[in-house]
């Protein structure tokens, strides 16, 4: 995702953990927003996404990401859950095959935590 260490502004809608995003029955842990938004910047997703708070955002190739958290689908196709957008961070190509966003090596544990945080943005 084009998307790409910041200090975190951690406001209401930030939470440190955000309850309810570990995959269910897998005690994996619950996602962290504050660590999903160093994330962003250090995979430079800013380099393709304006993303409120996070540093060096350009928006060059890619729609805005203020108020994700409010918008109803994921690349105009997909719900927008935590989970599938956790995927689509992961490998968007595998959820919808013509998108533009290229495959930037994130791991499923750092996309939790970048999709908590998207989804926390208001």
């Amino acid at each position: 995702m084009g998307l790409a260490a910041c200090s975190a502004s951690e406001g209401g809608a930030q939470q440190d953990s955000i309850k309810g995003l570990g995959a269910a029955g897998t005690g994996a842990p619950a996602a962290n927003a504050a660590r999903g938004q160093r994330l962003l910047a250090q995979y430079q997703c800013g380099s393709c996404h304006a993303i409120p708070e996070v540093p060096a955002t350009r928006r060059l190739h890619g729609p805005s990401l203020q108020a994700f958290g409010k918008r109803s689908y994921i690349a105009g196709h997909l719900p927008n859950r935590s989970d599938l957008l956790a995927q689509w961070i992961v490998s968007p190509q595998s959820l919808v095959p013509d998108s533009p966003m290229p495959n930037m090596g994130v791991s499923m544990a750092d996309a939790r935590d970048m999709a908590a945080y998207l989804g926390a943005l208001p």
